[in-house]
């Protein structure tokens, strides 16, 4: 048995030293080593092979060999392929420790994270867990964290894309949602790493977003040739991706806001657990089962999934409130037939009375339906926008259909009318007992899954060629929007993907007239551009005069990443390295000189090997132009960038 194997099984005599993987943390022995840790050197004393190897007897006296340990784990066992000791020779240190050994904090950049930002050239492998991390200092996080500079700002309306203009500040609307007047009121997308986007909406949005719907990546295992972000994290890395953007989330959110999360049952459990201690368990409101595969899935070893699962909180579960409405059943497939006795149909309906109301799916009769107006006020045989399809229930929760022809359904609608209340309206309520206290159901049937409504269909009717995988579906995210916003309120989906929040919102708005403003997030290329296209022809299609903005953050060392990702060879890399030595911000720690002259070896390394590493030599710091910087000349901020910049952050220089 080697020195290493020896030492190694000593140190996993402690839990805290090993991963859940059951392999040794090196960085923490470490730490523990350069701290003289009385445990760990307990535990190296209890082993008589490793004493004689890293203790001196000074005089009775046993003295760690603390210096001679971490090199032997530096050098020996920990970095021993051609890429690690390639990175030691050229000296990628912090006050002479190694970038692995350094633990002040951490900030984690998951694969999908990064490699969505900078392009994603990644079609030909599989890689299931590669990510950008970097060990930064506290100020460094501040910095990074800074508002940034916004750029190739566009408008873009039912005619295309349009000249940019400036902002609009709707001070009616603002007033309506309660905010300061001059808060911007356009909707918006927006370009970018997601985590620093919202940190750059935090000056102009905090706690001014009524609604946070997000479909984050669902941690499965993933193939990369399905999906186009990196979709298998592990359960650390996941959970880290989601808490930074949780918590600026939630300082995001206005008091009586809320939060709905889409996620299936491989992360359920923890994303409950981090989510209860970020918003607060007793802010959970509870958790839907979304039904969108009613005939499961073929490949399923054990259960057949036909489910996925939304969480919601609120902020502050004192000031929530559901809106009173109806969830999308209209989009059902409905079958109507004419005969003596009335109007067959299979659809979904609302039961009115009873005990315990909700939702009944497919009931078929023979039936005239009655609808009722929103305010309970008007009533008629004619299907309205905004109108309840109504349905009868005995007072023992017994389910009845109507049994009256049309005339004689024609007949107890003007009796009520001839009864009309002192103020006109009617008393709909004595006659059909509708009941108005509703609960949701936590279960919901998911219509994307109908053949002529599915997600992938849908998108691909409205843009006219297959572009995404896996959209979400428009009547779960328009569902959650009528029932956790008002028609006046923002509306933030910080994971986009081919945009369909956006899509909702306008066609919601269309609707109801409502003045919801939607903000969005992606960073990957072909992801935007679907996501404009989508919400343009929404425009186009439907005739809405409204329009949305289009925002970049200004790209600096974020356009040398996507250059490596995408570089086809070593002779590419090579020219990138010498534009990178000119014009990028490079790690202090970065010696140019010793980089050059060990650039034979650098030759050596496999081609993914030598990307990582000049991914490791830019400050990631850099990767966006911050706010602060607009004046600085060496990152070349056009006119029309302050402009736009100055004017989003309300900033003055």
């Amino acid at each position: 048995m080697t020195l290493f194997d020896i030492l190694e099984k000593q140190l996993k005599k402690e839990n805290s030293f090993v991963t859940d993987n059951g392999e040794l943390k090196k960085w923490v022995v470490i730490n523990k080593a350069q701290n003289f840790n009385a445990r760990l050197i307990g535990l190296l004393l209890d082993n008589k092979d490793i004493k004689e190897k890293f203790f001196i007897d000074i005089k009775g006296t046993l003295v760690f060999k603390q210096n001679l340990f971490v090199q032997f784990l530096e050098q020996n066992n920990y970095l021993n392929s051609s890429y690690t000791q390639y990175k030691n020779k050229v000296g990628l240190t912090i006050d002479g420790k190694y970038l692995k050994q350094r633990n002040e904090v951490a900030l984690v950049w998951p694969f999908k994270d990064c490699v969505l930002e900078g392009g994603q050239s990644r079609e030909e492998d599989k890689r299931e867990e590669i990510f950008f991390n970097e060990i930064l200092a506290q100020d460094e996080i501040t910095q990074l964290l800074e508002p940034k500079i916004l750029t190739n700002a566009k408008s873009f309306d039912k005619d295309g894309k349009q000249k940019f203009k400036g902002f609009t500040k709707d001070a009616e609307l603002n007033k309506k949602r309660g905010l300061p007047k001059d808060t911007i009121t356009d909707n918006l997308i927006i370009k970018g790493n997601n985590l620093l986007a919202l940190h750059s909406l935090k000056k102009e949005f905090f706690e001014k977003v009524k609604l946070i719907y997000i479909d984050p990546p669902y941690n499965t295992g993933g193939d990369a040739n399905i999906f186009t972000y990196n979709n298998t994290f592990n359960h650390s890395t996941w959970l880290t991706f989601m808490k930074n953007r949780l918590i600026i989330g939630k300082d995001l959110l206005k008091s009586d806001g809320f939060i709905a999360i889409a996620i299936d049952h491989y992360e359920l459990g923890y994303l409950i657990t981090l989510a209860d201690e970020i918003f607060g368990k007793e802010n959970r409101i509870g958790i839907v089962s979304v039904v969108n595969n009613p005939m499961g899935r073929n490949q399923a070893k054990y259960f057949s999934t036909v489910n996925d699962f939304m969480i919601i909180y609120a902020k502050n579960i004192e000031y929530a409130k559901f809106n009173n409405v109806v969830l999308n059943d209209e989009f059902i497939k409905t079958y109507d037939k004419e005969d003596s006795k009335g109007r067959y149909k299979l659809k979904n309906f609302i039961r009115t009375g009873g005990g315990n109301s909700g939702l009944r799916i497919n009931k078929q009769s023979f039936w005239y339906p009655i609808f009722v107006s929103p305010d309970y006020n008007k009533i008629t045989l004619e299907e309205k926008e905004n109108y309840i399809e109504v349905f009868p229930v005995t007072a023992s929760d017994q389910e009845r259909t109507w049994k009256l022809s049309k005339k004689s359904t024609e007949l107890s609608l003007d009796e009520l009318v001839a009864k009309k209340n002192d103020d006109g309206s009617i008393n709909i309520l004595e006659k059909y007992r509708i009941d108005k206290g509703q609960k949701v159901p936590t279960v919901w049937s998911d219509k994307k899954y109908n053949a002529n409504h599915q997600g992938i269909r849908l998108l691909e009717k409205i843009i006219g060629r297959k572009g995404f995988s896996f959209p979400k579906s428009l009547y779960t995210v328009s569902d959650t929007i009528k029932l956790m916003a008002n028609p006046h309120d923002l509306i933030l989906d910080f994971h986009a993907g081919s945009g369909t929040t956006g899509h909702a919102v306008l066609e919601l708005n269309k609707i109801d007239k409502g003045q919801r403003q939607f903000i969005l997030i992606e960073q990957l290329d072909e992801h935007i551009d679907i996501c404009n296209e989508r919400n343009q022809k929404v425009l186009k299609q439907n005739n809405i005069t409204d329009n949305f903005i289009y925002l970049e953050l200004k790209k600096y060392n974020q356009t040398f990443i996507e250059q490596i990702e995408e570089a086809k060879d070593n002779k590419s890399l090579l020219k990138i390295w010498e534009r990178m030595k000119a014009k990028s911000f490079l790690n202090y720690n970065v010696d140019i000189q010793k980089q050059d002259e060990h650039i034979e070896e650098f030759k050596q390394l496999e081609l993914k090997e030598q990307k990582e590493h000049l991914i490791d030599l830019l400050d990631k710091n850099q990767l966006y132009v911050n706010l602060s910087s607009i004046n600085d000349k060496d990152f070349e901020v056009s006119q029309e960038e302050k402009q736009i910049s100055m004017e989003f952050y309300k900033y003055k220089g």
